[in-house]
């Protein structure tokens, strides 16, 4: 990378979703009721599993983190997403725009492959029932659990290093509602071919090894669930893996579109679309997928209104 003598800039101006003030203060009510929502929803998800002992088994402890990541990923993006919608200028210091890409690929990362590592979860469970509590005993799971947020962190780190290593002069102004390599990428005045390769690179490789581990197992399930004969049996075997199925296949999907074209296809315009979708929506959209279509977590969250019904129609006897 050749040297270039500039005045390093310390502070990135962030464009926001719109310039149009009359959509500001709808799409802020839109996105905080959408950031309270994804909250609300993956809090209580960890918490109804933690409270529920039916619900201690490794596909929840999976899920649990899912939900976890989930949050931590919305809530490195939103609240500063939705300051471009009240404040004039929406500033990050260069710092604090390091430590928001490097949080939320380390987040981003971390959910592609525990997507991966939950689907190795149900292949053991639906062809191996019984091993399966052998097979994915508990330090299995905090192996599959903490494989990917290792490998997530040191990723983001070299990443974040290299994106912030480059020379930022003259424009400091970021065409994105947060800091994203992409965008930081047509800002700098350095050679980007290293980098942009590296992107390139490791984003291929990581989705390419979760989808291959994804893709295999769930060839087995199918070839497990075609071979029972019970049609109850198979109906509730592929129940178990739907929700994580449609959870694939919205995640995936959206990160192809994204990351996984050629630079010169990429538009401005489609990229903040994209990233509203997996940074904000699917955040918001997994805890309803896994609850609604989960009979477990519904009747887990039946128990937890009823017991608190009860209880407070026992303190409100007692008055």
């Amino acid at each position: 990378m050749a040297h270039i003598n500039c005045t390093q800039v310390t502070e990135f101006i962030l464009v926001g979703l719109t310039d149009h003030q009359e959509l500001k203060m709808p799409l802020f009510v839109l996105f905080l009721s959408i950031y309270l929502f994804t909250v609300v929803g993956n809090l209580g998800l960890i918490l109804l599993i933690k409270a529920d002992t039916r619900l201690n088994t490794p596909m929840y402890f999976f899920l649990s983190n899912l939900a976890f990541v989930d949050f931590c990923y919305s809530s490195v993006i939103t609240p500063k997403m939705l300051g471009n919608f009240l404040y004039k200028q929406n500033v990050l210091s260069f710092n604090a725009c390091a430590t928001q890409l490097g949080c939320f690929l380390t987040f981003m990362i971390s959910e592609c492959l525990l997507l991966a590592s939950m689907a190795y979860d149900r292949y053991v469970a639906i062809c191996n029932p019984l091993l399966y509590m052998i097979v994915m005993s508990p330090g299995i799971c905090i192996q599959l659990v903490a494989v990917p947020y290792s490998y997530s962190f040191l990723m983001a780190l070299f990443h974040t290093i290299l994106t912030f290593h480059l020379s930022y002069c003259h424009s400091n102004i970021v065409n994105h509602f947060y800091c994203d390599d992409l965008p930081l990428l047509r800002l700098t005045r350095s050679d980007t071919r290293f980098k942009q390769l590296w992107i390139l690179a490791c984003a291929g490789i990581t989705f390419i090894c979760s989808v291959l581990i994804v893709f295999v197992s769930y060839m087995f399930i199918i070839f497990a669930i075609l071979r029972m004969s019970s049609a109850e049996g198979r109906r509730k075997a592929f129940s178990t893996c739907s929700s994580h199925m449609l959870a694939v296949t919205i995640f995936y999907g959206t990160l192809i579109f994204m990351y996984l074209q050629p630079s010169s296809s990429h538009s401005l315009d489609a990229e903040k679309m994209a990233s509203v979708f997996y940074t904000v929506i699917i955040p918001m959209l997994n805890p309803l997928i896994y609850s609604l279509r989960n009979k477990d977590v519904k009747d887990a969250l039946k128990k937890v209104i009823i017991n608190r019904n009860q209880a407070f129609m026992f303190l409100k006897l007692r008055k």
